[in-house]
Parts: structure tokens; sequence; C-alpha cells
């Protein structure tokens, strides 16, 4: 994880399918409209003998879909699979009716029917859009549906281009088809894990230009499964401007890398070097490393930038929370993968949306949650509606940035503050959807 000392070193040098065309600046546009979730056949090696089966919206892998901030989002979900959807928009601090739990905020939308999701994102950011449905959301992300939300700030840095880049992993046989999917042996399901990687459905490493001396603005998503890795950049000036969807201090990358789970999301901005011919690369450090993106300088060298500076924070956000007022309340992970009885439980119990929630709390009280993981896998949890802060190990203070996804470490433990401003019911669920379908998620109620 992002740790107070990676981001203080950084600050202390900083102060401050889609096609491959998609990999062009898109233009904020596209806030309304029929997104149609259907089959179709994707060949995503392009040696491969066989196409995927793939689940996608309007025909293409990985969309982008662009909203300013204070405008209206109207997408009307059309469910053309064999499978109930519902969408989640994975960061957004919006509405618990338009939050897309199927089974907990909505009811799932069958087969052939559809569904409206309408609301004003409350916050700028960068946001992912991806299946949710209580014991049902692996299969679905699986096949390939899912996308980015990017609300634009009504002043955002000057780029030359802006990239949305969601990673995610297939697993594909030697034939380069999908693998079965088969319904786990065991109760506490580790994950599926792919076999290849692309970068917005299409095969790496992908490779753009831009002028020397120029800035790009990398919105990077992780809609792996299970897979969390880092990512590198070499050769490049790699300045973090938010993290999962909030502004932060800007820094650079600690040893120029950065955790990167399931549902994991950052904003950065990348200064190029100032001659033609000058590279650089973003890589998935799995194995020896996965190059994702090739940036290369070519043409005349753009007139000076003015400096990279952080993004306006966003005072939606409290500026403190009293914690010494705080509901606080133990959450214990625990299952093993390997042994049969032992299945995904949080407090000892497989989530259910019935019953007690985890915590209830009126609206505006501070909540610290102490997340125990007594597993011997990291366990990514998300928390719904909310943005928190990750609180110091060794006192009450917390780390310099807003988080709605957080890696707890196998066998440790880390807690988390956030203010209860949003009401509804709020799943903190596991971000690895085979864990999450098998029960490993709670709630919490906010009224």
């Amino acid at each position: 994880m992002i740790t107070r000392r990676a981001v203080t070193a950084g600050l202390a040098t900083s102060l401050i399918g889609l096609p491959r065309a998609a990999l062009a600046q898109s233009p904020a546009a596209a806030q309304s409209g029929v997104l149609k979730a259907e089959p179709n056949l994707v060949r995503l090696q392009p040696d491969a003998r066989s196409e995927v089966e793939a689940w996608i919206f309007d025909k293409t892998l990985a969309p982008a879909f662009r909203v300013r901030h204070g405008e209206e989002l109207n997408l009307t979900l059309a469910n053309e699979t064999d499978l109930p959807l519902s969408l989640h928009f994975h960061g957004v601090r919006g509405p618990n009716g338009m939050d897309g739990v199927g089974g907990l905020t909505q009811d799932p939308v069958p087969p052939g029917r559809s569904y409206d999701y309408r609301f004003v994102p409350p916050d700028a950011g960068t946001f992912l859009i991806r299946p949710c449905v209580l014991g049902r959301s692996a299969e679905p992300q699986e096949r390939g549906l899912s996308g980015l939300l990017i609300v634009e700030e009504a002043d955002p840095p000057q780029v030359d281009r802006d990239l949305a880049l969601l990673v995610d992993d297939w697993s594909l046989d030697g034939n380069g088809s999908l693998t079965p999917f088969e319904k786990p042996s065991g109760a506490a399901p580790a994950g599926r894990l792919g076999s290849w990687l692309g970068l917005n459905g299409q095969p790496t490493p992908q490779k753009i230009e831009a002028p020397p001396g120029g800035r790009l603005r990398l919105r990077l998503a992780n809609a792996c499964n299970a897979r969390a890795m880092r990512l590198r950049f070499d050769g490049l000036k790699a300045y973090v401007i938010a993290v999962d969807g909030q502004p932060t201090s800007t820094f650079e990358p600690l040893r120029a890398s950065l955790p990167f789970a399931p549902g994991t999301r950052y904003d950065l901005l990348v200064d190029l070097a100032p001659e033609a011919g000058a590279a650089g690369t973003v890589t998935a450090l799995i194995g020896d490393g996965l190059p994702l993106l090739e940036i290369a300088t070519a043409g005349e060298r753009r007139p000076a930038l003015p400096a990279i500076a952080p993004l306006p924070a966003n005072t939606k956000l409290p500026e403190t929370i009293r914690l010494q007022n705080a509901t606080r309340k133990d959450v214990v992970i625990k299952g093993d993968p390997k042994a049969p009885n032992a299945p995904w439980t949080i407090n000892g119990a497989a989530g259910q949306p019935t019953g007690s929630p985890l915590v209830k709390v009126k609206r505006g009280s501070p909540v610290v949650l102490t997340l125990t993981n007594q597993t011997a896998f990291m366990q990514p949890l998300h928390l719904h509606g909310h943005s928190f802060r990750l609180l110091h190990a060794l006192d009450d203070g917390w780390e310099p940035y807003w988080l709605d996804t957080v890696q707890v470490p196998e066998n440790r433990t880390v807690r988390i503050a956030f203010v209860a401003d949003n009401p509804g019911r709020w799943l903190l669920a596991s971000t690895v959807l085979e864990r999450f379908d098998a029960g490993l998620w709670t709630w919490i109620e906010v009224t």
C-alpha cells in the first residue's frame, strides 16, 4: 500500500473490442444513452485459433464514458446476457439507490430487461463500472463486462492527451478461448487468475507517440478479478495527482512503482523528455515484467507547460474526522481455499442482505473499522458510497490521501476512518469477485 513515508518522500522532490485509436484523448460527452450488455465473439490474441465468447457493452471492450462534473449521468442498462445483472459505479459517492448492488440496493436486472441509472456524480474523478450482483458477479466481469466512468473537472490540468487505461486479465486456453467457468470446488475460492493481460481489451504493449516536452494524463484502473500487481514507470517522470478518484497532494511514486489491486485507480501526470526519440514504459510487475504502454516522443517540441500542481481539493470531503467520537468496529476476515470447511467469512459469517448490519450509525457519524486479515491471502476491500482515510499504524493520524479500496496484507491489520455522510445500505466487500460471490462481504447502514 502507499504509505505516509512514501508520499512524504515524493513531496520532498515534487511539491506539487476499444480499438487502439481509443488511446487518443476522448471528448467530454456521452453522458446519456443505452448501455447494452450482450455476448460478442472477440479475438483477443491476434494469432489465436479461437475467439472469446465475451460479454461487452455496445460491442466495445473497456468503454470509457465521460461526463463533466455537475452534469447528470443517465445510462440505461439493457441486459441481453443470460444472467441477471446490475452495475456498480465503483468509487462514486452517489445516491444509494444508484449504487447498483443487485440484491441489496436494487433488484437484479433479469435477461431481456433494462434499468435506468440516473444521478449527478458528486465528485470529479476516475471510476470503474462493473457488474455487482450478490453471488453472481464474477463471470460477467471475467467475460469482459467492465468499463470506466470519467467525471471531468471543470478546470482540468493542461495535457496533450488524456488516456483512459483499463487493465484486465483473461483466463484463456491454448486456442485463445475462455477456459470453462467451473463451480469452485472449495468453500473459499481464491479467485480466477488470468493467463493473458490486456489493456483496454487489446494486446500489450500498446504504443503511443506524443510531442517532446509534452504531458500526458494517465487514468489507470485495475479491472482484474483476482490479480494484484505493482505498476512501474520506466523512463518516465510520473506524478500521482489522484488515488481512487480523489485528489491528493502530488507526489512521485516511491521507487517509481505503485501497488495495483483489483478496483484501484490512479490518475497520473507524466512529463516527457524534451528531445524526440525518447521512450518510456508503464510496466506490470508480473514475472520478469510485462510492458503495458510504451510512450515515445516524436515531432516538434511543444511549448513549455506550467509546472505540475495538485488538483483542487475536494471540498465535499470532510476536513477532519473526529476519531475520539467514532463508532469503532472490528472486521475479522477468515477463510482458507485449501481447506474444505473454511469458507470466507467476516466476523464469522458470510454476507447476508437480511439481518443486522455490521454497523448502523446516524448520518454524519465518524466510523473507524479495524480490518484484520487472518488469512494467507492479501485481501482487497472496497467500501461503497464513501471515501476513507487509512490510519497510521502507530497513532490516530492518517495517510494524506483518500481511498475507497484498500489492500489488507496477509495476517495483518489495518484501520480505516470515514464520516458516514451518505444515507443508505453500503457494502464493504472483497474486490476479488469469486470471493465476493462466496460471501466475503458485509454492509453498513447510515440513517
